[in-house]
């Protein structure tokens, strides 16, 4: 079963259910949505995909750095396939910490990382028809 990456619609409340703890006073949500301007044009949609056994690694490490890495009680990450519309959901992270700044700090650490790490790639598609794949961020250390 995927955990992490799917065409599902992310089920948000599951995710906060999931992460619950007695001990965590913060609860920081990030949400990534497919937004109707890029470069100067105008987007219609975007389609994800993604080689998924690799995918479901590279987030699971994202989340178990995150956690060795900052003072959190957990953090979940999910991130959507498929041909999504404007205004949808393509990825959460979900981070639970006894104290806001760590729960910020660990959410943008997680965001941050995925996005240089995670085997997933978009397709946007625009008011004129055209498709553009778009470039991603340099993994760490490229070009060096």
């Amino acid at each position: 079963m995927n955990d992490h990456v799917d065409g599902d619609a992310i089920d948000l409340d599951a995710l906060i259910e999931e992460t619950a703890s007695p001990d965590a006073g913060a609860v920081v949500v990030f949400g990534g949505t497919v937004r109707r301007h890029h470069a100067g044009q105008t987007v219609t949609d975007i389609e994800y995909s993604a080689y998924v056994p690799l995918a479901e690694r590279a987030l699971a490490a994202v989340e178990a750095e995150a956690l060795a890495g900052h003072d959190i009680l957990a953090c979940r990450i999910r991130h959507r396939t498929g041909r999504l519309r404007v205004g949808e959901l393509s990825v959460v992270v979900v981070v639970r910490a006894a104290h806001r700044a760590e729960a910020f700090e660990a959410a943008r650490f997680a965001i941050d990382r995925l996005k240089v790490t995670a085997p997933v790639w978009k397709r946007e598609t625009y008011a004129d028809g055209s498709q553009v794949y778009q470039q991603g961020e340099a993994l760490p250390g490229a070009g060096e």
